[in-house]
């Protein structure tokens, strides 16, 4: 009975309502378990939208390989190529016009095989004119020092400014992290290179070619000897 009268009054019901709500446990949550804390750690970009990760760009190029031999190794190594270094240093000193034309077309500039005239003969005119008029080969290593380029660009090899700054300490305050930037200098390093070391540099670029690449005009691919075939009797059955 007192439970029905409890539920027949409605005041008796109000007043018991919150009493109620306390004592029945309302269901909780599941609480989800603790995750380690993470340590903040922002993306770092560079200038050109390039993500960094563990110290270094992605996508950034190889490292800069290093010369065959340095620049002032006259004599080379003589190693077991047929282009010997020294058959490279005296082209270099007394012909340097038919050195030239022979990295030029081992390196396939203006041409591919055969374009050893192509390269040759301009070569030979400023020579000429520079020895002429002005008394040393200063117009010459105008035309022929994009090789020393071309050769840098094609094996990925350290330059002149390059090799100054980690050998020396010079050139520390120029950006060279710039693709760009780093690209101008080293052209400018090839000229200054050329202008003032001449024969050096065509003997160091001819022996680097000579141990990079084969000669085109080389065929150097498998002769196939064909055997004739044995003679074969054919004998009768008893």
């Amino acid at each position: 009975m007192a439970n029905q009268e409890e539920e027949a009054c409605p005041l008796l019901h109000e007043t018991l309502a919150p009493a109620a709500e306390e004592k029945i446990p309302q269901p909780r949550a599941p609480v989800a378990a603790s995750a380690p804390p993470v340590k903040a750690n922002p993306a770092i970009w560079t200038a050109d939208g390039m993500p960094v990760s563990h110290g270094s760009v992605v996508g950034e190029p190889a490292a800069r390989a290093q010369w065959d031999s340095s620049l002032f190794a006259c004599l080379g190594r003589n190693d077991e190529f047929c282009s010997s270094d020294l058959e490279v240093c005296l082209l270099g000193s007394v012909a340097p016009c038919v050195l030239y034309g022979t990295n030029a077309e081992r390196l396939g500039l203006r041409g591919g095989p055969g374009s050893f005239a192509n390269n040759c003969l301009p070569y030979t005119g400023l020579y000429m004119l520079g020895n002429s008029f002005f008394g040393w080969n200063c117009l010459a290593p105008w035309f022929s020092y994009t090789s020393r380029t071309a050769i840098r660009r094609k094996f990925n090899l350290e330059g002149s400014c390059e090799a100054c700054s980690r050998s020396f300490g010079c050139c520390r305050g120029h950006n060279f992290e710039d693709e760009v930037t780093r690209e101008q200098l080293e052209s400018v390093c090839d000229l200054a290179t050329h202008l003032l070391c001449h024969p050096c540099a065509l003997c160091q670029e001819g022996r680097e070619l000579r141990s990079r690449l084969p000669h085109p005009g080389f065929n150097g691919r498998p002769v196939l000897v064909m055997m004739p075939p044995m003679e074969q009797n054919m004998g009768r059955g008893a």
